[in-house]
């Protein structure tokens, strides 16, 4: 039998985490942990993000500390999975976005030191690095790509805000069903007050009129993404 011991000075508490995943894992493990695939635990991962935003919102360290904890063991659930399935493992994910990070920071750990001291710079470089990544990997870059990655699952008001952005970069906003003019006048001194009271006066309306705003955000923004879809087309 694996043994997991609560107390180990030469291994770090990752590792140990690791070792009591994989022995959850294993035929002498628990039952419910071993039948969980990627696709089960899905609806566990949705809300472990949910619950470690709001220990964020609440500014509960001590909440978040363990939240945190939840949401690191959702990504250590999957590398089990994935290593038993000889995918990949945990080393093959820090790897990954350790590597990434550097690629993406030219100007901390590459040739381009001083050449950036701005935010949006370090935005646009990243997204420059991120564009040349995936054609050295022979992925399209054309605009008809622009939505070919955007998670299916993220929240309505993610989703639609996700679609206007990827759009509005490409520039093929304008192909969707909106009126630009109200966009911009309706962007005209807003701050986060104005723009959550209009959100939330919104919600409530829905509310009244039996509407459910997630699902009707969510059907309007899909729309238009195949909106630009067909212009592209």
């Amino acid at each position: 039998m694996h043994e997991i011991k609560a107390e180990c000075q030469t291994v770090s508490e990752l590792q140990r985490l690791m070792e009591i995943m994989a022995h959850l894992r294993s035929p002498e493990g628990c039952p419910w942990d071993q039948e969980q695939t990627h696709e089960t635990l899905t609806r566990c991962l949705v809300e472990e993000v949910s619950e470690t935003l709001e220990a964020i919102d609440e500014k509960d360290m001590e909440l978040l500390e363990e939240e945190l904890g939840d949401l690191l063991l959702q990504v250590v659930f999957h590398a089990q999975i994935a290593k038993e399935n000889g995918n990949f493992d945990m080393e093959d994910i820090a790897r990954g976005i350790s590597n990434k990070l550097v690629r993406r920071h030219p100007h901390v750990f590459g040739n381009e030191k001083g050449t950036i001291d701005q935010t949006d710079q370090v935005v646009d470089r990243w997204e420059q690095v991120k564009a040349e990544e995936k054609k050295q990997k022979g992925k399209s870059g054309d605009n008809s790509s622009i939505f070919k990655k955007l998670p299916p699952r993220l929240p309505a008001l993610l989703f639609a805000y996700d679609i206007y952005k990827r759009a509005e970069k490409a520039n093929v906003h304008t192909k969707m069903t909106l009126t630009e003019k109200k966009i911009d006048l309706l962007s005209q001194d807003l701050d986060e007050v104005k723009a959550g009271r209009a959100l939330f006066e919104l919600v409530a309306a829905c509310r009244k009129s039996g509407l459910d705003p997630e699902a009707s955000l969510r059907s309007f923004a899909s729309k238009q993404m195949k909106e630009v879809e067909k212009a592209l087309a």
